[in-house]
């Protein structure tokens, strides 16, 4: 059930996106657009609600579970820059807006831009880790919420190798002409 969740609720991220940006383009209502980009926020709300029901309701914690609480913190973390790239993008495809820059690909900028993106990936990490530990908190029993406390563990894991990555750009930035990994 919460695996569904997930993917409604990033459908329904989606979904308010699109809608806001029809709305403020296509339409012209700019303030209905702004309310509907706006409540994004509430499809987390949502997730994190009924996970911890489950979980409170006697649900031995499960990847999903975990998931739940990272799709939260990614969302937070990316959710308002996502909505921006998407915006910028939709007006310039059908309002006539402006192109939007295209992201650095080599030297200083890229090695920024790669930085900026970890930033973004601990503090998701960070907002996501608190709310596997709240949700370990609320449920109480060390035996059913492992599996969240074993999340965090293995996505601070991966915030490290990105770190690794994201940073070694900084040390030997990438020269114009030279392939992306």
């Amino acid at each position: 059930m919460i695996a569904a969740l997930i993917i409604g609720c990033e459908i329904a991220f989606w979904v308010f996106v699109l809608a806001g940006l029809v709305a403020r383009y296509l339409i012209g209502w700019k303030k209905t657009g702004a309310v509907l980009l706006a409540s994004t926020p509430v499809v987390d709300v949502v997730l994190i609600a009924v996970t911890i029901i489950d979980l409170r309701n006697g649900a031995t914690a499960e990847l999903v579970h975990g998931l739940a609480a990272v799709y939260i913190g990614v969302t937070v973390a990316f959710g308002h820059r996502i909505i921006k790239w998407a915006d910028g993008h939709f007006a310039y495809r059908f309002a006539k807006g402006t192109k939007p820059a295209a992201k650095p690909k080599h030297g200083k900028a890229h090695a920024r831009m790669e930085r900026e993106g970890w930033y973004r990936h601990l503090l998701a990490w960070g907002l996501g880790s608190l709310l596997l530990l709240f949700m370990i908190w609320i449920v109480g029993d060390a035996d059913r919420t492992q599996q969240l406390a074993d999340m965090a563990l293995w996505w601070g894991a991966v915030v490290v190798i990105d770190f690794v990555i994201s940073f070694s750009y900084t040390i030997w930035p990438k020269r114009s002409g030279q392939q992306q990994v």
